[in-house]
């Protein structure tokens, strides 16, 4: 008889095990900022296969863009890397997080216009 609640109640308990292993144990800080790096690490080479992946099945949309419209739309493309590399120094105050949010949503729409444009008939 499968009893989804105690694979659930397992589970929990593996990761409080493992959290009580970060707190307790000798360099569990260290462990732990080891694996979050690993992971952020995996987590961008995803991204970028995957926008790998996109840039080439959309190569012929790119190349019929003007020169002036693909210049835009790799600025703004480098805009939102920017804003991911500079996350941390521009979300520690009010006026940054700002700014920050500012630049994606306006990179986000130039790149939505841009689409928009080159799928129009």
């Amino acid at each position: 008889m499968d009893r989804p609640w105690l694979k659930a109640l397992r589970n929990i308990a593996i990761i409080a095990l493992v959290a009580l292993g970060v707190t307790v144990l000798p360099g569990g800080d260290n462990a732990a900022e080891a694996v979050l790096a690993a992971l952020t690490l995996t987590f961008a080479i995803a991204i970028g296969l995957t926008l790998h992946v996109l840039y080439r099945r959309s190569d012929l949309t790119l190349a019929t863009l003007s020169d002036s419209r693909r210049g835009v739309l790799f600025a703004a493309v480098a805009a939102i890397v920017l804003m991911f590399v500079a996350a941390d120094e521009m979300l520690e105050s009010g006026l940054g997080a700002l700014a920050w949010i500012a630049v994606l949503v306006a990179a986000g729409m130039t790149i939505y216009t841009i689409w928009r444009e080159a799928h129009s008939y």
